[in-house]
């Protein structure tokens, strides 16, 4: 993926949970980002008075490969100026276009973090388990229930077996009959939501493949999941915009999922959706027919 980006935005968000050594490096980097992406391992841990050693947790810790990954990410971020934009909470009676103009930034501003937190490699990884499932369990509580039901009505267009429980029992239940050969998509915004932990800690013990969709790496869900992605880090705010914006950073990594699959099985997805566009037709034919 080329203009990789997201490592002080990951950097940001993630400081003040890190433990002693690697907060200092992180705080290093945050104040001095020019400088860290020209140093070795050992010299930023040199001058963050820590060691190599911690660098190479605190990477671990942001979720990256490694060190080159990280001042790659941080150097995508200076080239693009992208943690320079805030997110912006409403005021009392604002009038409509200001709120207007502030939802949609907000909006263009979850999209773009996400989309800087991408790692190809990880992309490619829950694409291929996707691919392969002989089914796919989408569970996600509160507003996440939204992206996981979102997933399933698309993936059952290009003929993929999905389902979104919406009940936590209920999911439990088919989790419990699956197996190696099935895929479970843990989606939770802050990686804590305890009915997400339960149902993939069931998975991970039927050995069930698991990926997450959070916003942090350092968390419950992406410690139980075998591929882990990442939204967008944005806030939780007054009204609620944090939830908003993490929906959205979630439907677009869904989306992102789902063209990917189609892309790589470019013929069948045209056959099944164009089956799937012709039955919703007919639908609607008989409908106007009745009326």
């Amino acid at each position: 993926m080329s203009n990789i980006k997201g490592g002080l935005i990951r950097l940001k968000e993630m400081v003040n949970s890190l433990p002693p050594s690697e907060k200092k490096i992180a705080n290093y980097i945050l104040k001095n980002p020019r400088e860290a992406i020209l140093l070795t391992s050992m010299t930023l841990g040199e001058k963050s008075k820590t060691s190599s050693a911690a660098v190479m947790r605190l990477c671990k810790s942001l979720g990256f490969s490694g060190f080159q990954e990280l001042k790659i990410r941080v150097a995508g971020d200076l080239q693009h100026d992208t943690v320079k934009v805030g997110y912006r909470d409403i005021e009392p009676n604002e009038s409509y276009s200001s709120i207007i103009d502030k939802v949609t930034t907000n909006t263009i501003q979850t999209i773009k973090e996400t989309t800087d937190m991408m790692s190809g490699t990880g992309m490619k990884k829950a694409v291929e388990a996707l691919m392969k499932a002989k089914s796919i369990i989408f569970i996600g509580f509160g507003a996440s229930s939204i992206a996981a039901q979102d997933a399933e009505q698309k993936f059952i267009r290009i003929d993929k077996n999905a389902v979104f429980y919406p009940d936590i029992h209920m999911a439990a239940t088919a989790i419990a009959t699956k197996g190696r050969e099935d895929v479970v998509v843990g989606i939770s915004f802050s990686g804590h939501t305890n009915e997400v932990v339960k149902l993939l800690t069931l998975a991970k013990r039927n050995k069930l493949k698991t990926i997450s969709i959070t916003k942090s790496s350092q968390s419950p869900v992406t410690n139980l999941a075998d591929i882990n992605l990442y939204t967008s880090t944005s806030k939780e705010a007054t009204f609620r915009s944090g939830a908003t914006s993490s929906r959205i950073a979630q439907l677009h990594i869904i989306d992102i999922l789902f063209m990917c699959l189609a892309s790589d099985d470019y013929t069948n997805t045209i056959t099944y959706l164009d089956e799937t566009r012709e039955a919703i037709s007919f639908l609607q034919g008989n409908s106007n027919k009745k009326n």
